[in-house]
């Protein structure tokens, strides 16, 4: 009997020690980064290049995803302002019938992007790929990061780590029951981050040959 009360008072304050972990991780990247979260395009300057960050274009029930619709619209409407004058899509392209960014690459020439201010990026497995990606491959320290705002302080974040000069330009956020799961996702996200960046030196999956834009 005594040996177990040991056992559960050893898992009690680990589970207590995870909790406090996993809250200061997420005080560390939210405090360090709020002030790079811009909800105004007012704010930017016009010109720059943005990298919006991948997800599915459509929910597991099959219906369009908010997250991808919003991300597009604002996308869209920058370049429309002449706020943003080249994107780089980055997502997951982990089957020939699941491509993350060839579907963004669709949905925005829909809404009038040309091709040409357009460069995918099949390998933003993760945000830290697609964000050391954009630096090492694509050649972009100075970038504007598009997706929401819960998604977007991890984002910057990682940038900051890297010494690179981004802004986020958050777009709207979906209505709260269907962000719930996806919030609590990203508090253990934030955590991820800082053992990735700061404990494992994770890298991303895949880099390869340089591809500068040609602006």
């Amino acid at each position: 009997m005594k040996f177990w009360k040991h056992v559960l008072r050893g898992a009690a304050f680990g589970l207590l020690i995870l909790i406090i972990f996993v809250l200061v991780s997420n005080l560390w990247v939210v405090l360090s980064t709020r002030t790079k979260v811009l909800d105004d395009q007012q704010q930017l300057q016009k010109g720059g290049v943005a990298l919006v960050l991948g997800t599915s274009h459509r929910m597991i029930s099959g219906v369009p995803n908010p997250f991808f619709e919003n991300r597009i619209a604002t996308a869209a409407e920058l370049f429309s302002n002449g706020k943003v004058t080249h994107f780089i899509l980055s997502g997951d392209n982990r089957t020939r019938y699941y491509n993350e960014p060839l579907e963004m690459k669709k949905a925005l020439m829909k809404k009038g992007v040309p091709s040409s201010a357009i460069t995918l990026d099949h390998a933003g497995l993760r945000t830290l790929d697609s964000i050391v990606r954009c630096k090492e491959i694509f050649g972009q320290s100075t970038i504007i990061i598009i997706t929401q705002p819960f998604h977007s302080y991890r984002a910057l974040f990682i940038s900051n780590y890297y010494h690179m000069d981004a802004v986020a330009l958050v777009a709207q956020e979906p209505s709260q029951e269907i962000s719930a799961q996806v919030y609590f996702r990203e508090y253990f996200a934030r955590t991820k981050a800082i053992l990735d960046l700061y404990v494992l030196g994770t890298e991303p999956l895949h880099l390869g040959e340089k591809e500068p834009l040609s602006l």
